[in-house]
């Protein structure tokens, strides 16, 4: 069995992380795969400034640095943050995936140029962040919120009403205004919304934790992982300053 560790960001209650999991119903999920869902086990809230996504990047690595001795076969970070993707893939050999990278290069594949439908403003950074980190900001078509603030713990549950429709009519806009032709949700939290704006919109839409997970499959099934030359090892592990970090903040 392939086990997956997926690694949410923030710290949740297990009812949410439970939420988070059902972003990838056992439908998607190949025969030979099984996925394990874990948080951080400190650090920021809903990453909406530079201060919370690097905290996030330090709780990140310290919850998937030892994946690789456990018997993993592959780390996925569920945020469009892509919180400790470099430092994870610097120490591991095995794949790990995150969702901004891996959504920005499928929409590429896909389309001309794509849009990012999200939750806020505060988010924005981390889309046009990652459009420079890999050479995708002339693909960018747009980055376009609905100014609802996210609900780690709820993610859109009771929402669904008027959250569906405020991301269709971005999403319309983007397409028609912005010229995009693929779209983008903006967060791993926004999974509820997908079967909505796929069957209203005319353009593919990506889920983002989906689609960072089966890009984890493939790697795994093509016996691929990130190139060492690109990310190489640190030559001194330390990851007990991780858990003495943790352990100091809990005190």
């Amino acid at each position: 069995m392939n086990k997956v560790l997926n690694i949410v960001p923030v710290p949740v209650p297990p009812e949410a992380l439970e939420a988070f999991a059902a972003q990838i119903p056992p439908s998607v999920v190949h025969p030979g795969f099984e996925n394990v869902f874990v948080c951080a086990r400190a650090g920021g809230t809903t990453l909406d400034s530079a201060y919370e996504t690097t905290l996030a990047d330090a709780f990140v690595l310290e919850a998937g640095c030892r994946a690789e001795e456990l018997g993993y076969a592959a780390v996925c970070v569920n945020s469009m943050s892509d919180s400790a993707l470099a430092a994870l893939r610097s120490r591991l050999t095995i794949p790990v995936v995150a969702p901004s990278q891996a959504s920005m290069l499928l929409a590429s594949l896909l389309g001309k140029k794509f849009s990012v439908v999200t939750m806020w403003p505060q988010w924005h950074e981390l889309y046009h962040k990652a459009a420079r980190e890999h050479g995708l900001t002339a693909k960018l078509a747009s980055v376009r919120d609905i100014g609802v603030p996210p609900d780690t713990a709820e993610l859109l549950a009771g929402k669904e009403d008027f959250v569906f429709e405020a991301l269709e009519r971005q999403a319309r806009a983007a397409i028609e205004e912005d010229g995009a032709d693929v779209i983008i949700l903006g967060s791993t939290t926004m999974h509820q919304s997908h079967a909505y704006l796929e069957k209203v919109l005319d353009v593919p839409v990506l889920n983002p934790g989906v689609v960072a997970y089966k890009m984890c499959e493939l790697l795994v099934q093509t016996g691929l992982s990130h190139s060492k030359h690109a990310y190489p090892s640190p030559s001194l592990i330390q990851d007990e300053l991780l858990s003495g970090t943790v352990a100091a903040l809990s005190n």
